[in-house]
């Protein structure tokens, strides 16, 4: 199957190793990693951010093997949690940037294309996300509420 907005075909790349049990070599107990997480979350990093830090720092390798949860569902369990899913924000995010970049260069059609395609990634997943219950069935994306959310 082909990618979404490029010319590329094919699904191929790396696949973590399927694995059932807990490591054995893992030094961090369940409680330590939960903690650890939470640590990291007040001080701002993102869910991604902090699998990623757990796995090269601590020698984690998969928190949903080792606590049960993954990282996003120890956050709302705590009620930490961010109130737009991770992925939307980011690309929000981008779209600022692209719409920001727009202002000072409207002839930048290739930058508008990107837009373009960013913003139809929003709207899909912005549907997606309110059929599962993750965002209010009243919420909808602009780019003026999109540049409060960024900053």
């Amino acid at each position: 199957m082909g990618r979404i907005h490029a010319r590329r075909r094919g699904k191929s790349g790396s696949k973590k190793p399927l694995r059932f049990e807990k490591p054995e070599w893992v030094e961090m107990s369940e409680e330590e990693i939960v903690n650890k997480i939470l640590e990291l979350a007040k001080e701002g990093y993102s869910q991604a951010m902090i699998g990623t830090i757990l796995r090269d720092q601590y020698g984690v390798p998969d928190i949903k093997l080792m606590v049960g949860k993954s990282v996003g569902q120890i956050l709302k369990d705590e009620g930490m949690a961010p109130k737009i899913p991770e992925d939307l924000l980011f690309l929000m995010k981008r779209a600022v940037r692209i719409h920001n970049h727009l202002q000072n260069h409207p002839k930048d059609l290739g930058n508008k294309r990107g837009l373009q395609l960013v913003e139809a990634k929003i709207r899909r997943l912005v549907k997606y996300y309110k059929r599962v219950g993750k965002l209010p069935p009243n919420w909808h994306y602009s780019i003026r509420e999109a540049e409060l959310l960024v900053k």
